[in-house]
């Protein structure tokens, strides 16, 4: 993921704390609301990812990040339903770091970020689902249905967090008219007016 704009690196005494305020910025800019269950969630999956033993998975032809796709096969042939549940969370969770994280870095590839959000809103949905009716997940069953829900609004939010200390210009304009046509992103949609420009009113392809 090396095509993302150069940042300036912030040095920070607790991690959890940095991503903690900066999530809560976050929301309050691109005027989100969730749950402070959600909130809290959102901030341990930032502060999990940041190490990158606990992103990328170790194979035989070294270190890497594990297609989205084997993480839904994966927990399509778990062999019980708490295997199932702990892949389906980590495709939601990956897919949340990685869309919110790395848009900017999608441009060139052949999967977009418009893949991520509707795998990873899918994998949360169905987790929802399946931990809705126990007692050992009916009390974070809503925190994965509104991660299911909200999960395009969250990834402006984790866009918003890792591009804080960046200034869009005008060579951002196609690649936020791709994200806004793409995803029906509120966030993209207010860069390009920022911009000077216009998207056409026609509905994008991801809103609903």
């Amino acid at each position: 993921m090396e095509d993302g704009p150069s940042r300036s690196l912030v040095a920070v005494n607790n991690l959890r704390e940095f991503f903690h305020d900066s999530v809560q910025t976050a929301l309050r800019k691109q005027q989100v609301a969730v749950d402070d269950h959600t909130e809290h969630y959102v901030v341990n999956v930032l502060t999990m990812f940041s190490r990158s033993e606990e992103l990328y998975d170790t194979t035989p032809e070294g270190v890497r990040l594990k297609p989205l796709a084997h993480m839904l096969a994966q927990a399509a042939d778990a062999p019980t339903t708490t295997q199932r549940d702990e892949a389906l969370r980590r495709l939601g969770d990956v897919s949340l770091f990685i869309a919110g994280f790395f848009a900017q870095s999608f441009a060139r590839k052949l999967v977009d970020v418009d893949y991520h959000i509707a795998m990873g809103g899918r994998a949360y949905g169905t987790l929802a689902e399946s931990m809705r009716g126990t007692m050992r997940g009916h009390s974070v069953a809503s925190v994965f249905r509104e991660l299911a829900a909200k999960f395009q609004r969250l990834v402006d939010v984790l866009n918003e967090v890792a591009e804080m200390a960046y200034s869009h210009s005008d060579k951002d304009i196609l690649r936020q008219y791709e994200i806004w046509m793409k995803t029906g992103s509120p966030r993209a949609y207010n860069i390009l007016r920022r911009l000077g420009v216009q998207p056409v009113a026609s509905r994008p392809r991801g809103s609903h």
